[in-house]
């Protein structure tokens, strides 16, 4: 492990993703709910998603994606001090991040997961930052993944025709802090609306002996009030990204790339419009993946790092938002690999 003085930078030096090979498109879809190609677009921003098939899971998604990550930051796995794994939907309740670390030979690292469902990878990579600022790491990787069509009611027109699966990693590292990368966060809950969305416990008594019963494991489906989230997130997440540019004394002009949870374009499009940033300054995938839930932001990311449109020292006001009810926001400058 690492060590050393407090006050280090964080600096984001890879990134890397992996899809399921399966592609559902909207009118795909519509052989199994009434639903249409038109109705879907215009009401969400989605066309397709990808949805995990035999053999692929959320340690198989998760550990090519951290794989494209270590090699884009040219790192070895075992330079690796730190792996938090953002999921809702593991592979093993217990938690699917060390299983994840094993297969990836990064042996000095430990790992864990963090479940804050559609917030999870930006929490997640909030969380690294703690460590690696206070000297306590130097490297880590921030998986955000989900395969939450395992939780979806694929009759239920209101939520199957919004998601998708997939995995996405950050590697970031220690670095001096006037050279950081991360330059300031927020984050927020209220679990007081849980009830906008969630994905529950199934409640099911069974019989154990005379007179005790014990609650059989499992969960329903997911389980959402559409109009409540959209109202959620066009008021607080402009608030909190708000907030962080105030304390930050950054201008909304000075930011390269709106980067924010894909979730439904007509929200990415308002919280653009607060702050006077161009259509052409958001980054949105939403038409191809859906909503992927933790993966949505790194998954974005990696997409446009790759294709040229986020270059060296942009600036990238991010946010991330869902069930919980929670939200949080991080204000990002991209370094790449030395």
């Amino acid at each position: 492990m690492f060590t050393g003085r407090f006050g280090y930078g964080m600096a984001l030096v890879g990134c890397g993703s992996n899809l399921p090979t399966q592609i559902i498109n909207n009118e795909t879809l519509g052989q199994r709910v009434k639903t249409s190609d038109e109705w879907i677009r215009n009401r969400t921003g989605i066309t397709y998603r990808r949805i995990a098939g035999s053999g692929e899971t959320i340690t198989t998604l998760g550990v090519s994606a951290a794989k494209a990550a270590l090699d884009h930051a040219g790192w070895d796995p075992t330079d690796v001090d730190l792996i938090l794994l953002a999921t809702s939907t593991p592979d093993d309740l217990f938690g699917s991040a060390p299983r994840l670390q094993g297969e990836l030979g990064a042996h000095q690292a430990a790992a864990f997961d963090i479940t804050a469902a559609c917030s999870g990878f930006l929490f997640a990579l909030i969380t690294a930052g703690q460590f690696i600022q206070t000297g306590s790491i130097r490297r880590a990787l921030i998986i955000g993944a989900d395969q939450l069509s395992r939780w979806v009611n694929w009759d239920d027109r209101r939520t199957c025709i919004l998601f998708g699966d997939g995995a996405a990693a950050i590697a970031v590292e220690a670095c001096p802090i006037e050279e950081t990368g991360f330059l300031g966060f927020r984050m927020r809950s209220d679990g007081c609306r849980t009830d906008c969305l969630n994905l529950r416990q199934i409640t099911e008594a069974i019989p154990l002996v005379r007179g005790i019963t014990y609650q059989k494991g499992g969960f329903q489906p997911i389980a959402m009030n559409g109009q409540e989230v959209y109202k959620f997130a066009v008021r607080e997440v402009p608030e909190i990204l708000h907030e962080l540019l105030t304390s930050t004394n950054t201008a909304s002009s000075s930011i390269d790339w709106l980067l924010l949870h894909q979730a439904n374009q007509r929200i990415l499009e308002a919280v653009a419009d607060r702050f006077a940033i161009p259509q052409d300054h958001i980054l949105s995938n939403l038409a191809n993946y859906g909503n992927t839930s933790a993966a949505t932001i790194p998954l974005m990311l990696d997409e446009a790092v790759k294709d040229g449109r986020i270059q060296k020292g942009n600036l990238i006001a991010s946010s991330g938002f869902g069930a919980g009810l929670s939200w949080g926001a991080a204000l990002l400058r991209w370094q790449g690999p030395k």
